[in-house]
């Protein structure tokens, strides 16, 4: 790879860009933008969204167009997208191999999440997927079953391929949680219920342990009442949730 064209690493940070890659995969085998976008079953505009994302965290072009032809003109891979998919390729040959050789291994397998600057992530399960052209509603499930919504556009869903059943990590900022003794519920507003860990009047933050074991950071507002030991509610909301898939 030339160092003018040269990918960075970002591209291949995590496995599953997949659906991503299997765009530009099409797109070099077919040499069409929108025959890449049927052949993985996502939209036309999701298409563009992956192409951008991955165009982004590669720091280069991956494609250039074609004037002319049949067709009218399409798109094919620069020498920078070529070899994206090489690295990629090298990539999970690499990790199929780690996996062959822990398979069958007594520790449990460890997954380190993403690293954000969001501290909250929480391990969920994919229970429903809305439809519908604008934001779809997609609803989670914390270990124990509390469901926690999120919100998110169609293209989101169809490159992240939800489906109930797939396992998934939920991420917010602690700054988008609210913690009292008690909230009233309305629509669009996940509650997670738990017991405070940690409380600093100072800087009124706030660690809930939730039922189901995992910890939630968010903030209270003063007079709170907020007790170490005590049970409390945190509310979010849905439109704060942003769900990855986990590594």
């Amino acid at each position: 790879m030339s160092e003018k064209n040269s990918v960075r690493p970002d591209a291949l940070s995590d496995r599953h860009a997949d659906k991503r890659l299997d765009i530009l995969r099409r797109i070099a085998a077919a040499g069409s933008i929108s025959a890449a976008a049927r052949g993985a079953g996502v939209s036309y505009k999701a298409a563009w969204q992956a192409l951008e994302t991955l165009t982004n965290l590669a720091g280069t072009p991956l494609l250039e167009k074609v004037v002319g032809g049949a067709g009218g003109g399409g798109a094919r891979l620069t020498q920078a997208g070529i070899d994206l998919l090489q690295a990629a390729d090298r990539l999970q040959s690499a990790r199929s191999a780690l996996s062959r050789e822990l398979d069958g291994s007594e520790r449990a397998p460890l997954t380190l999440g993403l690293r954000t600057s969001m501290r909250n992530q929480l391990r969920c399960t994919v229970t429903a997927v809305g439809k519908g052209k604008g934001l779809q509603q997609v609803t989670l499930a914390l270990p124990d079953g509390t469901p926690l919504q999120a919100r998110l556009s169609r293209e989101s869903v169809e490159l992240l391929a939800l489906r109930p059943g797939l396992p998934v990590l939920a991420l917010c900022k602690a700054a988008a949680v609210v913690v009292a003794p008690q909230t009233a519920m309305r629509e669009g507003l996940n509650l997670l219920s738990g017991t405070v860990s940690r409380c600093s009047n100072s800087t009124r933050e706030a660690s809930l342990l939730l039922n189901c074991g995992q910890q939630l950071v968010g903030y209270f507002a003063q007079g709170a009442g907020l007790h170490v030991g005590r049970m409390a509610s945190a509310s979010l909301e849905a439109s704060a949730v942003v769900v990855a898939l986990p590594d």
